[in-house]
């Protein structure tokens, strides 16, 4: 008997408002080079021959997604209506709405909706080093800037070391049945590695680049814009 190979999934929360971007639309629909922005991430997963679906969790109310055309990212595109009030609730409600979809060791890749520009080579790059690992991990950049602490008026309370510190990114890759059991146990995370951590393990770091932003502000829409013009010549 073939011994059971792991597959890969994605999983994209999309339920939030992005508010910070001050836009009536939910920012994972705001325009980048003429799609909506989480279309990015989502042909990145789409075109890797290494995932199987791409689940991407939306709220129960959304009216945004039937406007656009998703056609051309293919058939592994699933779209789930049960997006959750944090992205904790969003994840663990797509990982339970998928439960007869997937085997509890296969790996679960969580990807923010506001990455946009993921590149192929991040993607293969975290399954290579990940898929023999015993717990997961995520992309993330060590911190290169000095930090500093305010005192809560706007002012330097201190210089933080930036020794051994790193910014997590996504995707963030797990099992199937770890992730869940984490995240059942710690609502409040803002991260899946968090959620990881609580549980008392230790995700691996690997290291990605600064080009994997998240889009937070407007002026990084332009950014985003700016990468994905120049990767693509």
């Amino acid at each position: 008997m073939s011994e059971f190979k792991p597959r890969f999934f994605a999983i994209v929360p999309a339920a939030g408002s992005g508010s910070r971007m001050a836009s009536e639309r939910p920012k994972q629909y705001l325009e980048l080079l003429g799609r909506p922005l989480i279309w990015h991430a989502l042909q990145t997963f789409c075109d890797s021959p290494q995932i199987e679906k791409v689940f991407v969790v939306l709220s129960v109310g959304d009216v945004e997604w039937n406007r656009y055309e998703w056609q051309a990212l293919g058939p592994k595109l699933v779209p789930l209506f049960c997006g959750g009030p944090s992205r904790a609730d969003s994840v663990l409600n797509g990982l339970r709405t998928i439960s007869d979809q997937v085997s509890q060791s296969d790996w679960l890749l969580v990807h923010d909706a506001a990455r946009p520009c993921l590149a192929s080579w991040q993607l293969q790059k975290l399954i290579h080093e990940l898929q023999h690992h015993e717990v997961g991990g995520l992309l993330a950049v060590p911190v290169a800037d000095t930090l500093k602490r305010d005192n809560g008026h706007g002012h330097v309370e201190a210089t933080v070391s930036r020794d051994r510190l790193w910014q997590a990114q996504t995707p963030q890759m797990f099992r199937y049945i770890m992730l869940r059991r984490a995240l059942e146990r710690a609502r409040s995370v803002t991260d899946e590695a968090s959620a990881i951590e609580a549980a008392g393990l230790h995700p691996r770091l690997v290291q990605g680049d600064t080009t994997n932003l998240k889009v937070t502000y407007p002026l990084d829409l332009h950014l985003a814009e700016w990468i994905l013009r120049n990767r693509n010549g």
